[in-house]
């Protein structure tokens, strides 16, 4: 009987369709654990149903839907988890998203149910749970490009799916990976889904887990060019998201914390190959007489129209909540001496009618000038950018350290000498790739020229033996 319903439920016919879906919805009701067998064959014939045209036959078919997924059935009663997998597998390509979003459903619930269960150390269960990694190792690629779907609610599905999935180092890694690369090959999806999947996944997996891991990948990117949007995407991410704060207040402890240390040294290698995006860095972890030094060392390629408008972005960003703890250092100048000075480097940078400079100018003329010394004024501008020693009273934070003590180390066994030397070497391998891509461009075009000169040449050349030969009969 189940069997004939099933049949009848994929019918052209509208009233046949309504028919088939309701007497399943009783058996549903009435029969439970004892359709087990008939499991799959149902879910195949109720998850288009969903997506149906009528719309007496979507309500059914979705009543029918949390029916089925209510019952929790024992995998010694027939219950195939492969062959519903399957069904769900199938319906993804669907081209309705009430379905595609009910077959991620199934499989996120799948997912979670027998993940759980295996903590109950029941040998069949377990032996369930590999079958469903099993299987999720044939549709893993199919759930990756699932991310660049159109409805957001399926790639938020789908992301609920690959962290469960991601528990496992070998597939997190694997997910990172596929990310990165889509990213790379579709730097519109980076644009229009780049923040929505990096913030979902950061809640996830842990935020420091998912930069870490994006940070290893970025920092030996041979795309020098999109290693440079990305970064600049994370870094914007990082500064502005809810879901990243714990990561923020983290590295606001790095001159103090290991833990707040180590991040920042996972995420400076990468961070690279961003002036701005190192900047930001900076001023986020407080280092900075380190900022200071790193604007000091550019070069006037570095100071181009991207990087003007990654300093707009930053200048407004100063403005925001998340840097009200910088703002009110400010009132300290003299403390804080090295952030004055990174600020004003910033401010020189820019175009004097620009925006930015106006509200940066309007900024620094608030800032006190009591608090100043003639000592710290002379350290400041001594020209060894570390040349102040870290202070930490309590959890204040004043400035980072000085690298001529103690044969180079630092605050905390940072070794800010090392970081700069590590920046500039970056920052040359940009340049040398952007003088290699305008000799190109340039090589290309002087070829198109020579391509073009010579078909011209050739074209009048034609014309001139058709004059000869006209000429030619005329005589």
């Amino acid at each position: 009987m189940a069997e004939i319903l099933v049949q009848r439920a994929a019918s052209p016919d509208e009233f046949t369709r309504l028919t088939a879906i309701t007497w399943i919805n009783e058996f549903v009701k009435l029969g439970g654990d004892q359709l087990v067998p008939y499991y799959a064959d149902i879910l195949g014939a109720i998850l288009p149903a969903i997506s149906d045209k009528e719309e007496k036959i979507r309500v059914v078919a979705r009543e029918t839907n949390e029916e089925l997924r209510s019952i929790k059935a024992d995998p010694a009663e027939a219950f195939d988890v492969g062959a519903i997998l399957s069904i769900a597998r199938r319906q993804l390509h669907s081209g309705d998203d009430p379905t595609r979003i009910e077959a991620l459903h199934w499989i996120s619930t799948l997912l979670n149910r027998h993940r759980a269960e295996v903590g109950g150390g029941y040998l069949l269960i377990c032996y369930t749970w590999l079958c469903v990694l099993q299987f999720l190792n044939d549709i893993f690629d199919t759930l990756l490009k699932a991310l660049s779907d159109k409805a957001d609610a399926v790639v938020l599905l789908v992301l609920d799916i690959h962290a469960c999935i991601a528990q496992d180092p070998l597939h997190f890694r694997q997910l990172v990976v596929f990310l990165v690369h889509n990213f790379r090959v579709d730097h519109s999806l980076l644009e229009r889904r780049g923040a929505l999947i990096i913030r979902r996944l950061c809640v996830l997996l842990d935020a420091e887990r998912v930069y870490r891991e994006l940070s290893t990948i970025l920092e030996g990117e041979a795309d020098l060019d999109f290693a440079c949007i990305m970064v600049q995407a994370l870094n914007l991410i990082l500064l502005t998201s809810s879901e990243l704060s714990e990561l923020r207040e983290l590295l606001k402890q790095s001159l103090v914390n290991p833990a707040g240390k180590d991040l920042f040294v996972s995420l400076y290698a990468s961070w690279c190959h961003s002036p701005m995006a190192i900047i930001s860095l900076c001023l986020l972890a407080q280092t900075y007489q380190h900022a200071s030094a790193v604007i000091q060392s550019l070069v006037e390629e570095d100071i181009n129209v991207k990087f003007l408008v990654q300093l707009d972005k930053l200048i407004r960003l100063l403005e925001t909540p998340i840097f009200a703890y910088l703002r009110l250092q400010l009132l300290e100048p003299g403390r804080y001496i090295w952030l004055l000075k990174a600020l004003y480097g910033l401010l020189m940078l820019l175009p004097q009618q620009s925006a930015a400079f106006k509200i940066l100018r309007t900024r620094l003329k608030t800032v006190p000038s009591y608090s100043f010394n003639g000592d710290q004024l002379k350290r400041a501008s001594s020209g060894n950018p570390y040349s102040q020693i870290l202070h930490h009273s309590g959890s204040q934070i004043t400035e980072d350290g000085d690298i001529g003590h103690d044969n180079g180390n630092l605050q905390n066994g940072i070794n800010f000498a090392s970081k700069l030397q590590q920046f500039e070497q970056m920052q040359r391998q940009h340049r040398m790739h952007a003088k290699l891509q305008a000799q190109s461009r340039n090589s290309s075009t002087s070829l198109s020229k020579v391509s073009g000169g010579a078909k011209r040449g050739r074209t009048a050349a034609t014309t001139n033996n058709r004059h000869e030969q006209a000429s030619f009969k005329i005589i």
